[in-house]
């Protein structure tokens, strides 16, 4: 997938209580050089604020030059990702599905078209990125959605730096095939404005080949094998800009941007006969044209009012995806006999206006801050064979914040946060309403013993609204099972959560940091597929009636640690190496058979581990990086799949060319890794089968599957002015 939402996080201003001291230090202006040829190795921070936060700043990043903010995150503690290979879309932190993470640009939630609200951060590009915010819990002033932490994603503006950024560059596959990228960005202004604008154009091409065995239900009785070429190849443009002015007491500030993405999906799966593979039996042929367009315009400011300071911030989002889909097959190998098979058309319409009006002020005592946050957000779908629908959501959420210094090493900060959702979902076969206030506390403290030690521990309540495809109230037959039928419910409550972290940080000196952190979060009124005890016909048959309903809680535990440190301390200069690991673990019961399990593809373990070397006099820099995780496995009604990754190495090298120019280049997937996952299939005439089925082991079929994508090299040039 390309970078195509990137832009946007130029369009979206910090506002966080969470960001005052990070916003300070930004004050001076930075030059374009400074953030883009360094020679300089850069380790992870502690934010200077009460709720559990690290800090990456984009050079920790940038020597392994990632294309977009997935390929950063998969080097923080506690992050994976269950996609394809060199596929890092859908953000897992601490093992949770993508929808329990939230991600914020510049403190706002970020919009997406993804149906469980989650939001693809390969979209994002790098190279507009100041810093990444790891938020473990949330303060009162920040989105509560994400249950398993939020992602907030700092981008590089018009008033901390200045000067211009030019970048060239070409993505080349194992096979040959490059996509270039393109970049150019200039900031400047005078003493009381700041201005930026950027234009951007990403190629991506990832070539995959894919083998799956498939057995009946004795492990040995081979049934086939299925070869599968799958490229996904797009290529997404954007502009975007940014006026500021500062006066006495304030500043105002307008932004905007427009992205336009095209990605074509090309999958071709020939299937071969047993023993020997060689009597072909069928082909199909899948292509997808994806067109996305998103906009973003904002407003924000601060003004000097009284005793401390007035903030708003207004904005509109638009996402529009509209994606065709065909299937044609066939029986001849060289493909010369295709016929349609299914054609299907997806259009989402996604709009948002928000707003978010705050004051704030500190005494000797204490700081506080109180304000509300507003979201309207218009959801019109249209699919093959659901129909269409609309979902309108409103929520208002007041807040207020304190934190008090009791003494010179204890700091706490308590918050409430009402949240009042209003939720109306409108389908071809029904309509259903949500209208619920939910009080989210939090309390935050932090203990310094040291300079360079603290000690954390937090308590907060979050909440996150249920997936947009639960809640359409539209029926389909043969889903989940064949005699079944699945029907959306509108009237879907909220899942909450209390959550607790406790941590020790200890900083090395000016650069360098350790880190363990452990978590607890009790999730309730989780949302699972349930027999509603009603039966439709359709065309004389007749179906059982399966929907989605809050019935179920879980939970989910787990340790992260994080070092990252230059190696002077053992008399090895202009070397950093970095570590870390994080254990996890979760329960939750089946709807189905009752058995507990973790949450689907919670790893029991990720980590990631590297090192830099700068050669100083010849303006040289070499690192490589190592990522790993452990098998996850998800759990469906009919199947039960497991999935398990190679570890992957990538490594870089560049070359400084005096004080304005770098070349670098670097490469992904050194170890050809592979992706492997096993499935276990079961069958019957409805659920009551096929659960009963699953609890006795009966498989109907055993498959395995395995995907590669190669190597990518990536050579760039950037340049500053």
């Amino acid at each position: 997938m390309g970078v195509a939402l990137a832009p946007f996080a130029f369009a979206m201003a910090p506002f966080a209580y969470a960001q005052d001291a990070a916003a300070t230090a930004a004050a001076d202006k930075e030059e374009m050089t400074e953030v883009v040829v360094t020679g300089n190795i850069r380790f992870r921070d502690r934010q200077p604020v009460e709720n559990p936060t690290l800090v990456y700043d984009t050079e920790y990043f940038q020597r392994f030059e990632p294309v977009s903010v997935g390929e950063m995150l998969k080097r923080v503690p506690g992050v994976t990702f269950t996609s394809d290979m060199l596929e890092y879309d859908g953000v897992s932190m601490r093992g949770l599905p993508p929808g329990y993470t939230t991600i914020l640009i510049n403190g706002r939630k970020a919009p997406g078209g993804e149906k469980d609200r989650s939001f693809f951060v390969d979209r994002i590009p790098s190279e507009l990125v100041d810093r990444i915010e790891i938020i473990r819990s949330p303060a009162a002033d920040q989105p509560r959605s994400g249950m398993a932490g939020s992602i907030n994603v700092i981008l590089k503006d018009g008033a901390k730096l200045r000067g211009g950024l030019i970048k060239a560059g070409a993505l080349i596959n194992g096979d040959g095939e490059a996509r270039p990228s393109l970049a150019a960005a200039y900031a400047g202004g005078d003493e009381s404005n700041d201005w930026w604008i950027g234009v951007n154009h990403q190629g991506r091409r990832n070539p995959k080949k894919k083998y799956s065995w498939r057995y009946g239900a004795d492990n040995a009785d081979f049934d086939d094998m299925e070869y599968q070429e799958d490229t996904r190849d797009g290529k997404d443009t954007s502009i975007n800009g940014e006026w500021k002015h500062s006066f006495d007491n304030g500043f105002v500030r307008f932004n905007g941007f427009f992205v336009n993405t095209d990605r074509d999906e090309d999958e071709t799966s020939k299937t071969y006969g047993a023993p020997d593979f060689t009597d072909f039996d069928e082909v199909e042929v899948q292509a997808e044209r994806i067109s996305q367009k998103t906009y973003a315009f904002g407003l924000d400011g601060e003004y000097g009012l009284g005793l401390g300071k007035l903030e708003y911030d207004f904005g509109y989002n638009k996402y529009d995806e509209h994606t065709e889909t065909t299937v044609h097959v066939g029986e001849a190998e060289d493909l010369s006999d295709l016929e349609l098979d299914d054609e299907e058309v997806l259009d989402i319409v996604d709009e948002e206006y928000n707003g978010k009006l705050a004051y704030g002020f500190k005494t000797d005592a204490m700081k506080l801050k109180f304000g509300v946050s507003t979201t309207r957000k218009t959801r019109d779908g249209a699919a093959d064979p659901l129909g269409t629908y609309t979902i309108e959501e409103t929520n208002i959420d007041p807040f207020v914040r304190a934190t008090f210094t009791p003494t010179a090493a204890l700091t706490v900060d308590l918050g409430l946060r009402y949240e009042m959702t209003d939720r109306e979902v409108t389908g071809e076969d029904d309509t259903g309403s949500y209208d619920e206030g939910i009080l989210t506390p939090s309390v935050h403290l932090l203990y310094k013993t040291s300079r360079d030690d603290q000690f954390r521990f937090s308590v907060a309540r979050t909440s996150r609204s249920p997936d947009f495809d639960d809640m359409v109230p539209l029926t389909e037959t043969e889903e989940p099972a064949d005699e079944n039928a699945f029907r959306g419910n509108a009237d879907l409550k909220n899942e909450t959560s209390w959550g607790v972290d406790a941590g020790y940080e200890h900083r090395f000196g000016s650069q360098g940091i350790f880190g363990v952190n452990f978590f607890y979060r009790n999730i309730e009124d989780l949302i699972d597929l349930v027999s509603t005890g009603e039966t439709v016909e359709d065309d004389g048959d007749e179906f059982s009636v399966y929907q989605p309903r809050n019935i179920g809680d879980g939970k989910t535990w787990g340790v992260e640690l994080d070092y990252s440190a230059p190696l002077t301390l053992f008399g090895i200069k202009d070397t950093g190496v970095f570590f870390n690991y994080t254990w996890m673990d979760s329960e939750v019961a089946d709807p189905f058979t009752g058995e507990k399990h973790k949450f689907n593809n919670q790893p029991e373990w990720v980590y990631n581990a590297g090192f830099i070397k700068t050669i100083t006099k010849w303006d040289v820099s070499f690192g490589a990086s190592l990522y790993g995780r452990d098998t996850g496995v998800a759990y469906a009604v009919d199947e039960v799949a497991s999935v398990d990754y190679d570890p992957n190495l990538e490594a870089f090298v560049e070359k400084r060319l005096g004080k304005t120019m770098v070349v670098r280049l670097s490469a992904q997937n050194i170890l050809d890794a592979e992706k492997a996952e096993v499935f276990r299939k079961y069958d019957g005439d409805s659920i009551d089968e096929i659960i009963a089925n699953r609890r006795a082991d009966d498989l109907d079929e055993y498959e395995r599957e395995s995907e590669k994508s190669g190597v990518l090299y990536q050579l760039t040039f950037r340049a500053t002015f």
